[in-house]
């Protein structure tokens, strides 16, 4: 079992910045993917971005240069650091674990980011 813990979320200005974190605890072999996942009101959760045991990255065309996601692996945390943030970045982010070993998908309870126009 892998637990994730999402914090960092708040309440933004347009513009404004915020950095998520997500500790990771439990069984963390073969954990090859860590993300982050978002979910607005009346939509579907969506990637936003994610990064590999190889340490290469994936982000959504809405968020690329505007976000960065990193990793501290003697922590076992995955951060996303969001930039010039937008209205429509506001909504529950979550943070995502995958096991390549067993298929396993794991999440966090989420935090909300809501950014003010």
């Amino acid at each position: 079992q892998v637990q994730l813990v999402e914090s960092g979320g708040g309440l933004v200005q347009a513009g404004g910045s915020l950095r998520l974190s997500c500790a990771a605890s439990g069984t963390m072999f073969r954990i090859n993917s860590m993300g982050w996942y978002r979910q607005a009101p009346g939509k579907q959760r969506e990637l936003v971005a994610a990064i590999f045991s190889g340490g290469s990255t994936n982000y959504a065309d809405s968020v690329k240069g505007r976000f960065t996601i990193s990793r501290d692996n003697a922590k076992n945390t995955v951060y996303l650091q969001m930039n010039s943030l937008r209205p429509e970045d506001t909504a529950v982010y979550y943070c995502n674990a995958y096991r390549d070993l067993d298929g396993r998908t794991y999440w966090g309870k989420g935090t909300l980011v809501t950014v003010s126009s």
